[in-house]
């Protein structure tokens, strides 16, 4: 969610980014005006490595509504949605990284997932500690992969509006079937834009991605907006510095992943002082091994740990 302090932290990356000039693009992208509506989940732009934030009462998250539907995503599914013929390039290979990347986040070796177990739907409004009320998020015992779309047919906008990335989900929801609220009170449309693409401003609005609601003839759908973000080049969107290009993609996609999981339409979810459960750890990466490969992954805010934390 965003709040004053995280509004006056996009305007001091904006500004980094002009100062960088086109050294920041590695595709020498052009200036794209910012965008008017606000997001949810919105993950700023990382410039380098930062201090984590100190733990206090106002990070504690709480449920915004007593639901019992859209608060959580108590069964998370993923659907990865490469929007646009320009996929035919992918420079960096997100393609693969990303698939193999929620291949392994599920069962034992999963222990960054297990984060979102303790936060639920169906408790009052004001709930800080689910307990054994409510309707919990699961740990997935397989992967929570449900499906992937090369939408190929056109090529995807060069500054995509929200509205395109909010029609785009819908056009996912039909190809996989999800014609119908009941699957997508679980199913999240991740609209990957191909390198060279600004999708809502990217990257000069000052952000990395974010996630959102939707309205379709499917029922309310949640979404991601989730630019090529390795066109930014190494460093950009994680706190390592490293050199290693898919770090920041990997980092980004895992804090919408989890906001969408614990927020799911926004704002009705989980959220504290610092905005949601990825946004008050965005100074907190690490690097997870799963059974199908290393990544990086953000640290997230745990309510019984009273910390960001990158496992449960």
């Amino acid at each position: 969610m965003r709040t004053p302090l995280k509004a006056a932290a996009h305007t001091l990356t904006a500004l980094a980014l002009a100062a960088l000039g086109t050294t920041a693009l590695a595709t020498g992208a052009e200036a794209q005006p910012a965008p008017a509506a606000a997001h949810f989940g919105t993950k700023a732009l990382h410039p380098g490595a930062a201090q984590r934030p100190t733990a206090t009462t106002n990070n504690t998250l709480s449920v915004r509504s007593s639901a019992t539907q859209g608060v959580v995503s108590p069964t998370p599914k993923v659907y990865l949605v490469f929007w646009g013929s320009q996929w035919s390039s992918d420079p960096a290979g997100v393609a693969a990284d990303m698939q193999n990347m929620f291949k392994g986040l599920y069962g034992n070796q999963d222990t960054w997932g297990t984060i979102l177990d303790q936060y639920c739907e169906g408790v009052a409004k004001g709930t800080t500690n689910c307990g054994t009320k409510g309707v919990h998020v699961q740990h997935p015992a397989t992967t929570p992969l449900a499906g992937v779309w090369f939408d190929n047919s056109t090529a995807a906008p060069a500054s995509a509006t929200s509205t395109q990335l909010g029609a785009e989900a819908g056009k996912a929801a039909a190809h996989f079937g999800n014609t119908t609220q009941a699957p997508n009170l679980n199913a999240q449309y991740v609209v990957l834009s191909p390198t060279g693409t600004h999708p809502d401003g990217f990257p000069n609005s000052g952000f990395c991605a974010w996630h959102d609601k939707t309205s379709s003839s499917y029922g309310t759908l949640a979404y991601t907006n989730m630019p090529y973000i390795p066109d930014l080049g190494a460093g950009a969107c994680t706190t390592f510095t490293d050199g290693r290009m898919l770090s920041g993609i990997e980092s980004t996609e895992t804090h919408e992943y989890a906001e969408t999981v614990t927020d799911f339409w926004p704002s009705i979810g989980w959220n504290g002082g610092g905005g949601e459960i990825g946004d008050e750890c965005q100074n907190l990466d690490a690097y997870v091994t799963l059974s199908t490969g290393t990544f990086d992954l953000q640290g997230l805010w745990s309510n019984s740990a009273n910390k960001c934390v990158t496992h449960g």
